[in-house]
């Protein structure tokens, strides 16, 4: 099931946001065209770099086609107008005003096709005091708040780039909808997708918190503000994650390693409570984890219906049975004749998920043939 085949994005993208955010509508099946300056995007050298090709680089570009322009040259931004005129969708990761100062941007281009559903995808917005600041996600994570409330005491990051990621979704998300108004109406529209507004948005329990208190939330690794016991915890040999995040949960906790002494005290009692005492409660608590390993407790909870996990590494998450069941772990061919895999859509229609139709595209790769397809009369 494709939706989106039969739509045309033409993608003038960097790194991380943009590309992912066109491969989400790639995988969707529509024909993304892949602008890229005659060096290439440059994640096309980001490690690991097997044989000359970047993985990195092919874990957020599959299903697209590559072009390469120098838009120095007038010769070439007038080809990129052409392609914007025939295409449905144009996304930017540009720096605010590149794109108006090369001819390319909504204003213009909406002139040539009105119906253009157009996506700035940016650090900060596309105006405002701080549109002309660039952003990579560390920078982004530090503004938006998410470095405040992650880790135990020193600032960290999420190691996941979360804003990145997170904007080209909802980029995705936007453009998608914005395409249905334009399909009835024949108006199109730019989208405005800051990495700043992103991140923020997804941080809805740490906004709505300080909207409703006045205070900050504070660092609390991997425990929660409003749930206990609901954290890491060692196990004889390992951590696992347990999340008893309402009262039966707790109950089959305390029952399941035979510590029903706990249900009688007052202070926690209910969920608020074991929240506000949650340390006292996980002191009480770490002992009895170490009686076993993480495994037999994944078991033991598990199997009660408590949720909890181990807590993987990429190697252990990636051959999950979940993981293997869904079939999301897909062969890929790299551009040089590698043989690789890949880490395909999450989504599933009638159970299924979207296969990869084409490789992540070596540098130009496509280029002669979109530019004799353009050259045509429509």
């Amino acid at each position: 099931m494709l939706p989106l085949k039969g739509i045309r994005v033409a993608e003038f993208t960097n790194i991380a946001s943009g590309p992912f955010c066109g491969m989400l509508l790639a995988d969707m099946g529509a024909e993304v065209v892949k602008v890229e300056k005659p060096s290439g995007d440059d994640m096309r050298y980001w490690p690991p770099v097997t044989e000359g090709y970047s993985e990195n680089f092919a874990s957020v570009n599959r299903n697209k086609r590559s072009i390469a322009m120098d838009l120095k040259s007038e010769g070439d931004i007038e080809l990129a107008r052409e392609l914007c005129r025939r295409s449905h969708v144009v996304i930017e990761n540009n720096r605010s005003g590149v794109m108006d100062r090369l001819g390319l941007g909504y204003d213009a281009l909406k002139e040539l096709n009105p119906a253009l559903v157009y996506c700035s995808i940016n650090a900060f917005g596309s105006d405002g005091p701080y549109a002309h600041r660039g952003g990579f996600d560390l920078v982004i994570q530090a503004a938006s708040g998410i470095m405040s409330v992650t880790g135990e005491d020193d600032p960290v990051k999420c190691g996941v780039p979360v804003s990145d990621f997170a904007t080209g979704l909802y980029g995705a998300f936007a453009i998608a909808s914005a395409l249905r108004e334009a399909e009835k109406t024949g108006e199109g529209v730019h989208i405005d997708a800051s990495m700043l507004g992103c991140s923020i948005g997804i941080a809805a329990l740490q906004t709505s918190e300080f909207f409703g208190t006045g205070t900050n939330s504070p660092r609390m690794g991997s425990r929660h503000p409003r749930n206990a016991p609901y954290q890491a915890f060692e196990a004889s040999d390992s951590y696992f994650a347990l999340a008893a995040g309402n009262d039966k949960l707790y109950k089959d906790v305390c029952d399941l390693i035979g510590r029903e002494d706990l249900l009688e005290r007052e202070e926690f009692k209910t969920t608020s409570l074991r929240a506000k005492n949650q340390t006292q409660l996980a002191e009480i608590l770490a002992p009895e984890f170490l009686k076993k390993t993480a495994k037999e407790w994944i078991d033991v909870f598990g199997d009660a219906g408590v949720p909890c996990g181990l807590i993987n590494s990429y190697e252990r998450s990636l051959s999950h049975p979940q993981v293997v069941h869904s079939g999301w772990v897909q062969p890929m061919t790299l551009p040089n004749g590698v043989e690789t895999k890949t880490f395909g859509s999450p989504l599933r229609f009638n159970l299924e998920s979207p296969k990869i139709r084409t490789m992540p595209p070596a540098l130009d790769e496509h280029g002669a043939e979109i530019r004799a397809e353009l050259a045509k009369p429509v």
